[in-house]
């Protein structure tokens, strides 16, 4: 997936920023496709999470802020991805469940925000805590990045891991 240029025309903002959320999706997806079991399990960093801990983390980012936060449903646990204050994923998770569950999340998203004006205002509920729910244009902005920054910590894990270096793979 090429980058979304800013030169690129679009006749609609939600367009512009669900290209940028589905490029970030898809960097996320190429560089830990590049990596081994060993390496996804691993950490390469001090604080000690692990590629598949991240992808886990963004799978429920999206969900807590759309699902949960933006359109009001019940999300049995929105916090499902930390555990003891630390990101978790169950040791048996298969990571093409992972990204498959953040493909499926990327198509829901787009059908949302397709489905919405910008500035149409979130459902109140228990993810703004208490404080009033933003527009839909402010929770795409920090869904970008949530993902932007973490696929800056995967472009890390690979280029510690095997030298590759850039948004793509390989």
């Amino acid at each position: 997936m090429e980058f979304p240029e800013p030169t690129n025309p679009r006749d609609d903002r939600r367009e512009v920023l669900l290209d940028y959320l589905d490029f970030y999706r898809a960097v996320v997806r190429a560089k830990v496709s590049g990596l081994t079991e060993k390496e996804l399990h691993t950490s390469f960093v001090p604080s000690g999470w692990t590629p598949m801990e991240l992808i886990n983390h963004l799978l429920h980012v999206e969900r807590r802020w759309l699902s949960w936060g933006f359109e009001g449903q019940a999300v049995e646990d929105p916090w499902a991805d930390s555990r003891d204050g630390r990101w978790y994923v169950p040791p048996e998770q298969p990571v093409e469940t992972l990204l498959d569950a953040l493909d499926a999340g990327g198509a829901h998203t787009r059908a949302l925000v397709l489905s919405h004006d910008l500035a149409d205002l979130g459902a109140p509920g228990e993810r703004w805590e208490c404080a009033d729910p933003p527009p839909l244009e402010r929770v795409l902005l920090h869904l970008i990045q949530e993902y932007a920054r973490h696929a800056g910590h995967l472009d890390i894990v690979r280029e510690l891991a095997d030298g590759t270096v850039g948004e793509g793979s390989d």
